[in-house]
């Protein structure tokens, strides 16, 4: 199944600003004050709210004021829940969100329900300097067992390849930038820059500065017969990759992003969008400014079988 109906999100208690994956992460601007735990807050609950209302399941669970994690409210990025039972677990980046790994979460989500079968903790990887952070690095078509990856410090390839050949999935590699100033830095995260959905993928295929990269991606998505929707450079600064198809309990499907993202939307690609499936969007400003991540970063799909 390329699309799920429940979706885990974690409920910040201590949002904030997160230097140490600011280091490579040039979405974040630190806008910091008082009240951005509350404003976070009060936008991730708009946002679970408009799901739910749409008939997605919404398993919220509260982060943990300690050990303080800032970005604890991207889950996606050291977990993925999968049809098989097993669950894998992603070595992080920035030291400060490898804490984020908590098996009371784990707990929590099997007593929603869910069966878990396996535990693939893969977070030893950290010790050798090599990262591979979830859904935020790795973009599934789960249709077709294809995986793409733009390496990055925070998709190291060789572990890539590595999960792709347990999961059964081909790797599709590629190097994507963004604009910092006068120069070209290689984007953090690939769902920043492409999203798959069933019919169709939104990418930013100007990210892909190597004209041989950018053929074989394309290359690849035709052979799924899927309709590329293309971004550009400035509609991906402003998270217009950063999107998810879910769907309901009723099978019907949507495409999750923020305000930002579909602000930044032209009429022509909107109506591409609903040709295939409706659009939620919600306000997410405070987060995806000082976080650097926007609507996909907040969902953590879950594939598991139920009991």
């Amino acid at each position: 199944m390329q699309t799920t109906d429940t979706v885990l999100m974690i409920e910040p208690v201590a949002f904030g600003f997160n230097s140490e994956t600011a280091e490579n992460n040039y979405f974040q601007v630190n806008s910091e004050n008082s009240s951005t735990q509350e404003k976070a807050l009060e936008e991730f609950n708009n946002f679970a709210d408009k799901l739910r209302a749409k008939g997605i399941n919404v398993i919220t669970i509260k982060d943990t004021l300690e050990p303080h994690s800032p970005d604890s409210i991207f889950p996606n990025n050291w977990v993925s829940f999968h049809e098989d039972g097993s669950v894998a677990l992603y070595p992080m980046f920035a030291p400060n969100r490898r804490v984020e790994r908590r098996s009371d979460i784990l707990d929590a989500v099997k007593n929603e329900g869910f069966s878990i079968s396996e535990i693939d903790d893969r977070s030893g990887s950290e010790n050798e300097n090599k990262f591979l952070e979830g859904t935020g690095s790795m973009i599934f078509d789960h249709d077709y067992k294809i995986a793409y990856g733009s390496v990055s410090l925070r998709l190291d390839e060789e572990l890539f390849r590595d999960f792709c050949a347990k999961y059964d999935y081909t790797p599709v590699v590629f190097h994507s930038f963004q604009n910092v100033g006068n120069e070209r830095f290689p984007i953090y995260h690939t769902n920043v820059m492409m999203c798959v959905a069933e019919q169709f993928v939104v990418i930013c295929l100007d990210c892909i500065d190597d004209e041989m990269e950018r053929e074989k991606v394309q290359e690849v998505i035709k052979t799924t017969n899927k309709e590329v929707i293309e971004i550009s450079e400035d509609q991906m600064q402003q998270f217009a990759g950063n999107m998810l198809q879910v769907q309901n309990t009723e099978g019907t499907q949507f495409l999750v992003m923020s305000e930002t993202a579909y602000k930044s939307l032209e009429p022509e690609q909107i109506e591409k969008i609903e040709s295939y499936c409706e659009i939620i969007y919600s306000d997410l400003n405070t987060i995806e400014t000082n976080g650097g991540g926007s609507a996909r970063c907040m969902l953590a799909e879950v594939f598991l079988p139920k009991n």
